[in-house]
């Protein structure tokens, strides 16, 4: 005896009821294919959190009427990472009530592994808010700063990668790269710096390096939530330069640097620049989710994570003047600023072809121990 295919009784009734909710999803994504690509975007934007959420497949069959999520790095950047950085900010300068700065402090110290008997002032008590506590200091002898090396690490951290610097480019993390130029933008003019011109058609990074037989070098530091969140000179140095670029505020832990290319030049950071006995030196502090303001002590015009910015635009502030020709000394370990929560820091500098660290990838790392040494 033959079997029919044919639907009948309450099968047939079920294929009936499954049409009906795929005809409505064609008419829906029909619409959305006449929309402007903004409206389009905030339309299709919750449905692609679903789709990632989900048990895998449970959205699966709108694919088949047409239907594309966004992919996972457009999801994360369409977040107002700007706008919920300004509103934790706002949410940690309130002041707590006396009774409930313990358990708030006591709970963050639990999750994040912070070290309290570093703090110059142990009892939770004491500090008003939550930014208060971010910035807490450490006592004096709590980071001996190392003499015998001439570079240190300007802050607490896990190294992310370190070494040369290569066809103009620097390593994020470990295979993930960022242009030179785009993260430290255009080549400052020789009238701020100390050093000799460099021939004009050189590439950007042979522009930086200025004495002959040197190399350019670079060290990536992730500050993580429960890390000591001040930094400090990394050694003796001028500054004479900062370049603000207003930016994204994605987060830059580790994880979120392997998935987005070009990370750092992407969000917010400020960039220092000068010179040492060697040459060129750079540090520069990237803001990350939630870390908007970055301080720097002796810069006073320094205004980040503002409300509206134009994408790829930069300032730039001299710190050689008719009163100041000679920039910023710092010494090593001296302060220099601070971030908000955690964060990264980028040290990009000259030194001599015999200059090598001491440092292995992914290590901790504490301010004052040393990174390398001639």
């Amino acid at each position: 005896m033959c079997q029919s295919n044919t639907l009948q009784g309450p099968e047939l009734h079920t294929g009936k009821w499954l049409q009906f909710p795929q005809l409505a999803l064609r008419r829906r994504l029909g619409q959305l294919s006449c929309m402007s690509r903004p409206a389009l975007k905030l339309r299709s934007w919750p449905l692609t959190i679903l789709y990632y959420l989900l048990p895998f497949g449970a959205l699966k069959p709108l694919t088949r009427v047409g239907w594309r999520p966004m992919s996972r790095v457009a999801l994360y950047k369409s977040v107002p990472t700007r706008l919920l950085s300004r509103a934790w900010g706002r949410l940690n300068q309130v002041e707590l009530p006396t009774w409930l700065r313990k358990p708030v402090y006591s709970l963050y110290i639990w999750t994040f592994g912070v070290n309290m008997k570093e703090a110059a002032v142990e009892d939770l008590h004491h500090y008003r808010n939550l930014s208060e506590f971010f910035r807490r200091k450490l006592k004096p002898q709590a980071r001996p700063v190392c003499c015998v090396h001439s570079v240190i690490s300007p802050s607490d951290g896990k190294i992310l990668n370190f070494g040369q610097v290569k066809n103009c480019e620097v390593e994020q993390v470990k295979g993930v790269t960022y242009s030179l130029e785009s993260f430290l933008g255009p080549r400052i003019s020789t009238e701020e710096m100390h050093f000799s011109q460099a021939p004009p058609g050189n590439s950007f990074q042979k522009q930086l390096v200025t004495k002959e037989g040197n190399e350019l070098y670079h060290c990536v530091i992730y500050l993580a939530p429960g890390d000591y969140h001040c930094f400090h000179s990394p050694t003796d140095w001028t500054v004479s330069h900062r370049r603000h670029f207003p930016g994204s505020l994605m987060s830059v832990n580790p994880g979120v640097a392997r998935w987005i290319k070009e990370l750092f030049c992407h969000n917010e950071r400020v960039v220092l620049s000068g010179d040492w006995k060697h040459g060129f030196f750079s540090l520069t502090a990237v803001g990350a989710t939630n870390v908007g303001s970055i301080r720097i002590y002796f810069d006073q015009d320094l205004h980040t994570n503002s409300p509206s910015y134009s994408k790829g635009s930069y300032n730039d502030f001299s710190f050689i003047s008719n009163n100041n020709k000679e920039g910023i000394p710092m010494r090593k370990g001296e302060h220099l600023g601070e971030f908000n929560l955690g964060s990264t820091i980028v040290l990009i500098f000259e030194a001599p072809k015999d200059f090598r660290f001491n440092l292995k990838a992914g290590q901790k790392i504490r301010f004052g121990e040393a990174l390398g040494s001639l």
